[in-house]
């Protein structure tokens, strides 16, 4: 189990998703499978992928039957190269191990989905020292874990929540009035551990901000020209930024972007363009 696998959210994730597909319980296993039948199960993954969400996988089935037992090989970050390599085992009563099935796999679906794409961006970028980062981007209820995935994956967080740092965006600048008054209220409010950032469309509004005290800037939707250009200014300023930008960000791009020079690459898309990956449950009798 990975240190930031986070437990408590796990948990209580695994506790809704039950509740919301087994609350009234599972007619069919109950009609249909033998009370004392035992079985066991392999969790495959039909394509190649980055292997996530395996102990949140185990925990579903501990939360059904705390008796069903879940072993490796595998475990979070594992490269499988798909073709039914195995990459958990589960036994016990089979009612139980059909009753979880479902939930179980989809968490580990959509957690190896975003691990995988994640992975895709980071072997791209290889050895370069930008950050790749996702965004807020998330399903709601699942955010801890599917920016866990992220990390699994190989990338970093942004920000968790809106409580984590101030992100001046477009209807912020418009709803105090210009740049300058909304960076100049933040750095007025914030206290001395918060982050101030702003996201700009054009280079003179970087300026500005720059000129306002802010220290972080993220160039957002910026073509790659005009990202180049606003790099380069920006790095000729004597104050120390951290250059961000965001948008348009693709495996066709952000090599590109990162060549730009910027130190943080924001992609909403590691999250909410993954997709469910191939990886089965193949149950037998005992």
């Amino acid at each position: 189990m990975r240190g930031d696998l986070p437990l408590r959210e796990l948990r209580r994730s695994v506790t809704r998703a039950l509740d919301e597909d087994i609350a009234q319980g599972d007619v069919t296993s109950l009609a249909v499978v033998p009370e004392a039948a035992e079985g066991s199960a392999a969790l495959v993954s039909r394509v190649p992928m980055v292997a996530c969400g395996l102990d949140v996988f185990a925990e579903v089935f501990a939360q059904v039957d705390p008796v069903v037992v879940v072993d490796g090989p595998a475990e979070d970050g594992f490269r499988s190269a798909g073709g039914n390599e195995v990459l958990l085992t589960v036994r016990g009563p089979l009612r139980s191990i059909l009753t979880a099935e479902r939930v179980a796999l989809n968490y580990v679906q959509r957690l190896s989905g975003i691990a995988t794409r994640t992975a895709a961006f980071v072997d791209l970028l290889g050895d370069r020292s930008v950050r790749l980062v996702d965004t807020r981007k998330t399903t709601p209820g699942l955010r801890a874990l599917e920016r866990y995935a992220v990390r699994v994956g190989g990338a970093r967080n942004h920000r968790f929540n809106l409580a984590d740092g101030i992100l001046i965006k477009d209807n912020h600048i418009a709803a105090a009035g210009g740049v300058t008054p909304a960076v100049t209220a933040a750095l007025r409010n914030a206290h001395h551990l918060l982050q101030v950032e702003v996201e700009v469309e054009n280079l003179a509004d970087a300026h500005e901000a720059v000129r306002a005290g802010a220290r972080v800037i993220m160039l957002d939707n910026f073509a790659l020209p005009a990202l180049r250009e606003a790099v380069s200014a920006l790095r000729a300023r004597p104050e120390d930024l951290v250059i961000e930008a965001s948008g348009n960000v693709s495996e066709h791009t952000v090599v590109a972007i990162a060549d730009a020079g910027v130190d943080v690459i924001s992609c909403g898309g590691l999250i909410h363009q993954a997709t469910f990956l191939d990886i089965a449950l193949e149950v037998t009798l005992a």
